[in-house]
């Protein structure tokens, strides 16, 4: 336990910087960057507690979480304003951030008993909603909805890795880890080579 605790952490830290990148992006002010970071640092797995009536919030229950988020959104934006392309650095904490998320979600609804399948499921929404409501908040349609590089499969992929490796009983941490690595390779790959899904029908004109 000492170990999700530890990367969920680091989870939140790279959430908040990608929420802050994301508002940056956007042109929002201070307040957007607060609301951006905390979406992505908390969303998710907000989601996933609420699903398995574990309470506290995990970001109640861990006071530092919230803090440490605003400080970051303190510091960052005065350096990230001036940083001249914002968009090619999105992916990386885009990418570490779902893949600890992802693991996290998955291992903490095994530990509540969740079959293979919804541990998976709710890994992905740990992984993945963060950015979901920090698209929404930025008024776009969020982008593992819409043909874009593949997001939500890239979390679905390393959840089910977490779930046979510790179904296979694998020494600690090694599906952690290797959850880890594949969802955040994945994710990158998707974006780098543009890895998408055809819509089901052509858009409208």
């Amino acid at each position: 336990m000492d170990l999700i605790v530890t990367l969920e952490f680091l989870a939140v830290i790279v959430s908040a910087i990608y929420g802050i990148l994301l508002a940056t992006r956007a042109g929002m002010d201070i307040v957007g960057c607060i609301t951006l970071a905390f979406a992505a640092a908390f969303g998710g797995g907000t989601l996933r507690d609420l699903f398995l009536d574990r309470h506290p919030l995990f970001w109640i229950a861990n006071p530092h979480y919230p803090v440490t988020a605003f400080l970051i959104c303190l510091i960052l934006p005065f350096y990230a304003k001036h940083l001249p392309k914002i968009k090619p650095l999105i992916i990386y904490p885009d990418a570490l951030a779902m893949a600890l998320y992802t693991a996290i979600g998955t291992a903490i609804a095994l530990e509540h008993q969740s079959s293979w399948f919804i541990a998976v499921i709710l890994g992905t929404i740990t992984g993945t909603f963060g950015g979901v409501i920090a698209d929404v908040i930025c008024n776009e349609i969020p982008s593992i909805f819409k043909p874009s590089p593949l997001c939500a499969t890239c979390a679905f992929s390393g959840a089910w890795v977490y779930v046979l490796g510790s179904a296979a009983q694998l020494p600690s941490p090694l599906p952690m880890v290797t959850s880890i690595l594949l969802v955040t390779v994945l994710r990158i790959l998707a974006v780098t080579f543009n890895w998408t899904y055809q819509p089901l029908r052509p858009s409208r004109p």
